[in-house]
C-alpha cells in the first residue's frame, strides 16, 4: 500500500535530531575564508561599498557559525526572497514535531533540514550584503575541481567522439553495452562531491573508463536493463517518435561532464530526442550545479586546446541553441522538502516532470530527498520508499555517502555493515536504481 506524504507527515523513523557534524562548520569556515580572501576583488569592483559589504557578510557568517556551534534556535529567514515564506512555513512545521515546547535548534532538528538550512542561510548572508549579493562563495572550488579533472574529461570526450564516429555501424546490443558503460561513468562521476570533502580537492584525475569492470561488483543495485528498455523504444526507425529524458543534476565539474556525455550519446544514438537538465537556483552543497556552472562548463570545454573536448563543447552549445537540450531552474530543488511533497509544494515542477519518459536523479542529496532520509530497512522496495512521488519512470544514479539505502536483496545491507562500518558513507558503493510509475 502506498504511504502518503502530506506536509503534515511526521518524521517517524527519520534521521531526526542529529548533532551538527564536523563538515558543516568546516564548510562555513571555508566560505568565510573565501569572502575574506576576495576583499580586494570586492574593492576593485565596487570601491568602499564592496569593502563594507565584505565586512557585513563576514559578520553575518561569524554569527551564523556561533549559532550552529552553540545549538541556538533555528531562525526565520528575513531576506524577502520568493522562497522566504516557504522556508519560514517549514520552520513552523518543524515546531509541530517537538512535543516538549522547545524551539527547533541546530542539534534538535532533522539532519537533512539543518544541512539545507545552512546553505540557505549562507545565501541569505550574501543577499543582505549588497553589492556582493550575487557572489558564489563556492565558485573557486568548483573551478579548481574542473581544471584538476581535465585529464579524465579529455579521455571521456575522446571516447564519445570515437563512439559517434562509428555509431551508424553499431548493433542494438552494442548500443546497449555503450549506454550501460556511460551510465556507470555517470555513476562513478558522482564521487566528486565537494560538500562531502568539505570543499577540499575531490577531483577525478584519471580515466574511469578503464576501471569500470573493477567497479562493477560495487554496484549494489543494477537496474540498467530497465533504463535500456525505455531508451531503446526510440530505436525502431520511426522518426516521429519522441523520447524526453530529464536529468536532475548534482555536482558541477567532472560529474557534470559525465552527464553531458551521457546526454549527448542518448541523442546521437537515437535513444532520446530531447534532454532536459534541472539545476539549482543558488549555490548549494558546495559543488551543486547552477546555471552559471552549466554554461561555464560548456564554454570551457569549447575553449580547451583539444579537438575532442572542443568538439564536445561545440555540440553541446548547438544542442542548447536548437532546443535539443533544455535547462530548467526551480526553487523546489533548494527547499528542505522531501520529494513526495512536490505535487503539493511545486505542482508546476511536478507537471513538468510528468512530461518526461525517464528522469535521472543524480547523487546523494536527491536520493535522500527521494526517500525522505529515513531509516528504512535495506530491503524495502525503492518504489515504496518514494511514497507518492511517481511523476514518471525514474532512476537514481548515486554513490553512497549518506546513511540511507533501500531496495537491496535480503541480507546484503547487513553483510556489508558487518564487514565495513562506513559502507554507507564512503562513496565506495553505488546504485543505478529504477522505479516505474506506480
Amino acid at each position: 500500500m502506498e504511504t502518503p506524504c502530506p506536509l503534515s507527515a511526521k518524521y517517524e523513523g527519520s534521521f531526526a535530531y542529529f548533532t551538527v557534524k564536523d563538515r558543516l562548520p568546516q564548510i562555513l569556515t571555508k566560505a568565510i575564508d573565501t569572502v575574506h580572501r576576495n576583499k580586494n576583488t570586492f574593492l576593485e569592483a565596487h570601491g568602499e561599498e564592496g569593502i563594507e559589504a565584505e565586512k557585513k557578510a563576514l559578520s553575518f557568517f561569524s554569527k551564523l557559525r556561533n549559532e550552529m556551534q552553540t545549538n541556538k534556535p533555528i531562525l526565520p529567514l528575513i531576506d524577502g526572497q520568493p522562497d522566504t515564506q516557504i522556508w519560514n512555513q517549514y520552520l513552523d512545521y518543524q515546531k509541530t514535531l517537538l512535543s516538549d515546547g522547545e524551539e527547533p535548534s541546530w542539534f534538535r532538528s532533522p539532519w537533512l533540514y539543518v544541512e539545507c538550512y545552512l546553505y540557505r542561510r549562507i545565501q541569505e548572508g550574501l543577499l543582505l550584503s549588497p553589492p556582493i549579493s550575487e557572489y558564489d562563495v563556492f565558485r573557486e572550488a568548483k573551478y579548481e575541481s574542473f581544471f584538476q579533472s581535465q585529464p579524465a574529461m579529455l579521455s571521456l570526450c575522446g571516447h564519445l567522439q570515437e563512439l559517434k564516429g562509428k555509431m551508424n555501424g553499431l548493433s542494438n546490443n552494442e548500443v546497449r553495452e555503450e549506454i550501460h558503460r556511460l551510465l556507470q561513468v555517470s555513476l562513478w562521476g558522482n564521487k566528486c562531491d565537494l560538500s562531502i570533502s568539505g570543499g577540499q580537492d575531490n577531483s577525478q584525475k584519471t580515466s574511469i573508463l578503464s576501471s569500470l569492470e573493477d567497479f562493477r561488483a560495487l554496484i549494489l543495485v543494477d537496474d540498467m536493463e530497465s533504463v535500456w528498455k525505455i531508451l531503446s523504444r526510440n530505436r525502431d526507425g520511426h522518426t516521429e517518435s519522441r523520447t524526453r529524458v530529464d536529468i536532475v543534476l548534482d555536482n558541477a565539474g567532472f560529474e557534470l561532464v559525465t552527464d553531458f556525455v551521457l546526454a549527448d550519446a542518448m541523442l546521437s544514438l537515437n535513444l532520446a530526442t530531447e534532454v532536459h537538465f534541472h539545476g539549482k537556483v543558488m549555490p548549494w552543497y558546495v559543488s551543486d550545479t547552477t546555471k552559471h556552472d552549466f554554461d561555464w562548463t560548456i564554454q570551457k570545454c569549447l575553449a580547451v586546446n583539444n579537438k575532442w573536448m572542443s568538439k564536445c563543447g561545440q555540440t553541446w552549445k548547438e544542442n542548447l541553441k536548437k532546443g535539443r537540450w533544455v535547462y530548467h531552474e526551480h526553487l523546489f530543488w533548494t527547499l528542505p522538502h522531501e520529494y513526495c511533497t512536490m505535487a503539493e509544494v511545486a505542482p508546476d515542477l511536478y507537471t513538468e516532470l510528468q512530461k518526461s519518459d525517464l528522469v535521472f536523479f543524480k547523487g546523494d542529496l536527491n536520493y535522500r530527498k527521494l526517500t525522505g532520509d529515513r531509516r528504512w530497512d535495506f530491503s524495502v522496495p525503492f518504489s515504496q520508499a518514494l511514497r507518492s512521488f511517481h511523476p514518471a519512470p525514474l532512476c537514481s544514479i548515486r554513490t553512497l555517502k549518506a546513511d540511507v539505502q533501500v531496495g537491496l536483496q535480503a541480507g546484503v545491507g547487513e553483510r556489508l555493515a558487518a564487514a565495513e562500518a562506513d559502507w554507507m558513507i564512503s562513496g565506495k558503493y553505488g546504485v543505478i536504481q529504477f522505479s516505474p510509475v506506480v
